[in-house]
């Protein structure tokens, strides 16, 4: 009984962290104009997520997740929005190219190269979401950021597939109850993201493995 009573405060604590960081991630990126605030937001709520699975103590309560949000968007502002707009930018290229493709009859290249995009879309993808995990984690330069992402991606599979696999799941969960992603947005995605490179991500000084810091 016991086990179960800690069992659901975890739980309770987890789903308040989540539900904060989404309250925070709105009203931030309306605080930043929506254009400059929301890549900041995403960068906060990614560090948040990585103090609070680092942390000894993961009792936190509204004020402690708030301060720790706060801090990270306002140190962050600059350098989230560049990283930001700097992987969207080819990210929206890449998107357009594969709809250009998907809604075009284009023979049999256009399937081949239909194949090519969504691998390509979705290695992409992968690259970005642990991009942002890696960033909240170093303090390097965006190139470093983007090269360190790109070798997890393949050097670490079994995170790359946890992340898919998470974000399929959430993705499903949201188009069945479109209330949950009007409740949550993208704190979660995100928190699932943060929470796969921590247990499978296998980086120094934040892994699972290492114990919390």
């Amino acid at each position: 009984m016991q086990r179960f009573a800690l069992g659901y405060e975890r739980l309770a604590r987890v789903v308040m962290l989540v539900a904060v960081v989404h309250v925070a991630v709105l009203a931030y990126t309306i605080c930043g104009l929506v254009a400059f605030g929301l890549f900041p937001s995403i960068g906060a709520a990614f560090a948040t997520y990585r103090r609070w699975l680092m942390s000894e103590d993961r009792s936190w309560g509204i004020r402690q997740i708030w301060a720790a949000f706060h801090a990270a968007w306002r140190t962050d502002l600059r350098a989230a929005n560049m990283f930001g707009w700097l992987l969207a930018i080819p990210g929206l290229l890449l998107l357009w190219e594969y709809w250009f493709v998907q809604h075009n009859d284009l023979g049999q290249p256009g399937i081949v190269a239909s194949g090519v995009l969504f691998v390509v879309n979705l290695v992409y993808l992968l690259m970005t979401c642990v991009g942002w995990a890696v960033r909240s984690h170093y303090a390097e330069r965006i190139g470093w950021v983007v090269r360190m992402s790109a070798s997890m991606v393949v050097a670490r599979p079994l995170c790359s597939l946890f992340i898919v696999l998470l974000l399929i799941t959430i993705g499903f969960a949201y188009y069945t109850w479109p209330g949950l992603a009007a409740a949550l947005g993208v704190a979660v995605p995100i928190f699932a993201i943060m929470a796969a490179v921590y247990a499978w991500g296998g980086l120094p000084g934040m892994s699972v493995h290492d114990g919390q810091a």
